[in-house]
């Protein structure tokens, strides 16, 4: 959970990360950032913001920032309602984010899971993503990616969006974002 000064904190420090990355939103999207804690409450280390631009039943498209070293925790888009999971395509707009999949472990890897947590952190083949590069994500595939020492905002496009669905290798995750009451 997280206060809503931290909330408020947090959104004005992702629309100046965009503004610096030259990355225009609207005021109603910025109304719409999605500040996910994944329930941990420590949101500089393992947290993502959110802007989604269109989420219909074929198709979505969403900006993911994210601060220095800021980890999405490990997680998979399951099939929901008979269709399969999310296929999701990641490219680098700004900085640098380490992707971690399934295959080959990379010796030593560049991401550090966040402390306590990397019991949950268990596919290790490393992709970087630099301004520009891009990997797609099929449907069925673990993944968990964290940015660089200077952050990194990532433009992602894929099939439907069903995120409050996902699974984590992390059971103490809980993917709706929840702010104190003040």
């Amino acid at each position: 959970m997280i206060s809503k000064q931290q909330y408020k904190e947090t959104i004005d420090r992702t629309v100046a990360m965009l503004k610096d990355a030259g990355i225009q939103i609207t005021p109603e999207e910025k109304e719409r950032i999605e500040v996910a804690d994944f329930g941990l409450g420590e949101l500089e280390n393992t947290g993502l913001e959110i802007i989604t631009y269109i989420n219909t039943e074929r198709v979505c498209a969403k900006e993911l920032m994210m601060f220095p070293r800021q980890t999405c925790p490990e997680h998979i888009h399951p099939p929901v309602n008979g269709q399969l999971g999310k296929e999701e395509t990641f490219r680098c707009r700004w900085g640098t984010v380490y992707l971690y999949v399934p295959g080959p472990a990379t010796e030593p890897i560049s991401a550090q899971p966040p402390g306590g947590s990397e019991a949950y952190y268990k596919v290790k083949h490393e992709i970087v993503l630099r301004p520009g590069d891009q990997y797609t994500l099929m449907p069925g595939t673990w993944h968990w990616f964290q940015a660089g020492p200077e952050g990194a905002i990532v433009s992602e496009f894929s099939t439907r969006s069903t995120d409050e669905a996902d699974i984590f290798t992390d059971p103490r995750i809980a993917r709706a974002p929840e702010i104190a009451a003040e």
